[in-house]
């Protein structure tokens, strides 16, 4: 992915992307304007050659200060405001229209019922009482498993919190049962494990959110204590059983293909059998179990833990789940601890941000339906096609002339190049919702049956052959993403709009930007992760030992680079983690430099603005990562994201590029030069 990837935990979905002038906005119903090369953005007084990120971005950073409700403001941030802003009007209109269609009547009366907020507060956590009753009932583990059992259908974030239906890695046409880990309220297992001061306290703050959430649902003080005590102790336990995210870079890892029967050995706590049953597969042969290591260590916490505590633990993550949906002390307890103190953000986001979210996640494609028919022309869509077809054109002759691999390695290279499929804008074929009640007035009710609505739709995919048109991100989202195992390119309309890509614009910025960016996806299908797929999406070696030796040692020349970076303090990138997106952003930007150099071979291009068209190609390339960042949302990110800060993705690709160096007439020996280049691709 260019951005962040998914896996935000839910809590953070009610983050809002706005600037403070924007917390009593009005809903706009045109698109504003940013030039894909934006002139206010720079620092002239930085030497490109000093630091590239800094002479680009310097502007953008003073001009654009971190609004109050945010934990980091970017460009593609900015535009996310907008599109929301944008999507709000929609949204009012649709809430308020008296001859609706289906697809107006579910996302208006969606963000209508988030909006009372009067309604909400009213039903305090009458909506969760008669689950929180049920587990209050459990008087045994037989009891205890079938509470696990329905909490996981409705979502709420217990041990299996990603089982499911997901493609076969050994066979991408067929879709499987997969469980995996979960089980975790802090974002990632490392917070369980470390031992710095910084964790600790995280630890403590963590406990203190754990017993105000049970207070706030009726238990007394000190006995909300002890049960948080048993949740954090439970968690840790998961934490240690559960892979580190660089050891969920490997594939390989979460790959264990066994039947229901050696599943139950591993993890006999849980009565398998009824869990798939309940899921409409009580034939089913075979599920791929993740994390082994995990399933025994949660069967020896079902087993050897006092029933009361994993009745807490339930209780916890029933609560916690659900604390955005319900009334305002337990949203505003959730902010306090997951946004404003392990990210730093100073206020939540005004309802309407906090609504449209809400929608765009749970009615996604009948939103961005709306979205599409008023945004995305058919001019962009065309343009960014032809562009993805010369970048690709591009990559399978980069890889014709490796000198470091193979004959019998480029030959399975360059076959899945070229099944690599390019989507573009959004999907072919519309989700449909009929099957989904969406009630006015329900807020906490339409966010439960749309998360058990979308629960249902993925476990029925298992046993039917893969649907290659579905997309994995919302018409609105401004992101894209690869996907190793459907072995395509994801483009949203939302990320294909000024800034990032104008049809209007002259090619050099577009092709810096949104060419960066198509070239960036397309890369991920051979970074450390994705080249363990093979054209057809399946985990396969199609290497030599020699060539896979050889791509190593590459990528390991960036790793050395990006490990010498610092986030904050002397907290330095993991590189292991990052590796395959930095390997993405260079291979990305030297294929959309090499496309756009074919695209106005017969031209002869002047300088704008006072740059050269190489000088527009690298702006546009570094202006798309402008941000700034709160010191305590960069902690997070140095565990949880795998993307490097946006001063790194940038000078550090173009220190290697001589094409910049050339551009700029930065000399050996300044920042922006290397002696020694990484190159990869």
């Amino acid at each position: 992915m260019k951005l962040l990837p998914f896996g935000i935990p839910l809590v953070l979905l009610s983050l809002a992307v706005a600037s403070p002038s924007q917390q009593h906005a009005a809903p706009i119903q045109q698109m504003p304007f940013s030039p894909v090369l934006d002139l206010t953005s720079l620092d002239r007084t930085v030497d490109p050659c000093n630091d590239f990120y800094a002479f680009s971005c310097g502007g953008w950073k003073k001009n654009n200060p971190i609004p109050a409700d945010q934990a980091s403001w970017s460009v593609y941030g900015k535009l996310t405001d907008e599109n929301q802003q944008f999507l709000w009007g929609i949204l009012e209109t649709d809430s308020k229209l008296k001859n609706r269609n289906a697809i107006q009547q579910k996302v208006g009366d969606a963000f209508g019922a988030c909006m009372d907020t009067e309604r909400i507060n009213k039903r305090g956590i009458d909506p969760l009482r008669p689950e929180l009753a049920s587990i209050a009932a459990i008087k045994d583990r037989a009891a205890l498993d079938r509470a696990i059992d329905r909490l996981d259908r409705e979502a709420q974030g217990t041990f299996f919190s990603n089982a499911g239906g997901d493609q076969d890695p050994s066979d991408s046409n067929s879709v499987i049962a997969t469980v995996g880990a979960g089980g975790l309220g802090l974002p990632d297992r490392d917070y369980y494990t470390k031992t710095d001061k910084r964790s600790v306290e995280i630890r403590a703050k963590y406990v203190e959110y754990i017993s105000q959430l049970f207070t706030l649902a009726g238990e007394p003080a000190a006995q909300a204590a002890t049960d948080a005590a048993d949740v954090l102790r439970i968690e840790t336990a998961l934490a240690n059983a559960s892979l580190t995210r660089v050891e969920r870079r490997d594939p390989y890892k979460s790959f264990h293909k066994m039947s229901v029967a050696d599943l139950t050995a591993l993890n006999p706590s849980i009565d398998w059998k009824a869990f798939f049953v309940a899921r409409g597969h009580a034939n089913l042969a075979t599920v791929n179990v993740e994390q082994p290591v995990f399933q025994k260590a949660v069967d020896t916490e079902l087993k050897t833990e006092p029933l009361e505590a994993l009745k807490s633990y339930l209780r916890f993550h029933l609560l916690t789940a659900a604390a955005p949906s319900l009334s305002a002390p337990f949203e505003t307890a959730s902010f306090e601890f997951f946004s404003h103190y392990l990210r730093g953000t100073q206020q939540p986001p005004p309802r309407w941000k906090r609504c449209v979210r809400t929608v765009d996640r749970t009615l996604g494609e009948a939103l961005g339906q709306e979205f599409v028919a008023r945004t995305f022309a058919a001019e962009t869509k065309a343009k960014t096609l032809i562009m993805t077809q010369q970048i690709e054109t591009v990559m399978g002759d980069e890889i014709e002339h490796l000198d470091w691999m193979s004959p019998e390695t480029k030959k399975e290279a360059l076959r899945k190049l070229h099944a690599v499929r390019n989507k573009i804008g959004y999907p072919d074929t519309w989700r449909d919702y009929s099957s989904l009640t969406i009630q006015p007035g329900d807020f906490f009710g339409n966010t439960l049956r749309s998360t058990i609505f979308e629960s249902r739709r993925n476990w029925a995919k298992i046993g039917k052959p893969v649907d290659r048109n579905e997309w994995g991100m919302t018409p609105p989202t401004v992101n894209a993403y690869f996907n190793p195992q459907m072995n395509d390119i994801n483009f949203p309309s939302g990320v294909l709009q000024p800034p990032l890509y104008d049809p209007k614009a002259d090619d050099a910025p577009n092709y810096g930007n949104t060419g960066s960016t198509i070239g960036h996806e397309l890369t991920h299908a051979f970074d450390d992760e994705g080249r363990q797929f093979n054209a057809e999406g399946n985990l396969k070696d199609w290497w030599t030992k020699e060539d896979a030796k050889g791509f190593e040692d590459r990528i390991n020349c960036l790793r050395d680079q990006f490990a010498t970076y610092t986030i904050v303090d002397d907290i330095h990138i993991n590189s292991k983690l990052t590796s395959g997106e930095d390997v993405a952003d260079l291979g990305g930007t030297l294929i959309a430099y090499i496309a756009w150099k074919h695209q106005i071979e017969n031209q002869r291009l002047k300088p704008l603005d006072g740059f050269t068209p190489d000088q527009r190609f690298f702006i546009g390339f570094a202006q798309w990562a402008c941000e700034n960042d709160r010191e305590a949302n960069l902690r997070v990110s140095a565990i949880t994201n795998p993307h490097s800060p946006g001063f790194a993705r940038i000078n550090g690709i173009v220190t290697n590029m001589p094409d910049f160096a050339t551009a700029f007439g930065c000399k050996v020996g300044q920042p922006m030069v290397k002696a020694n280049v990484c190159k990869v691709w």
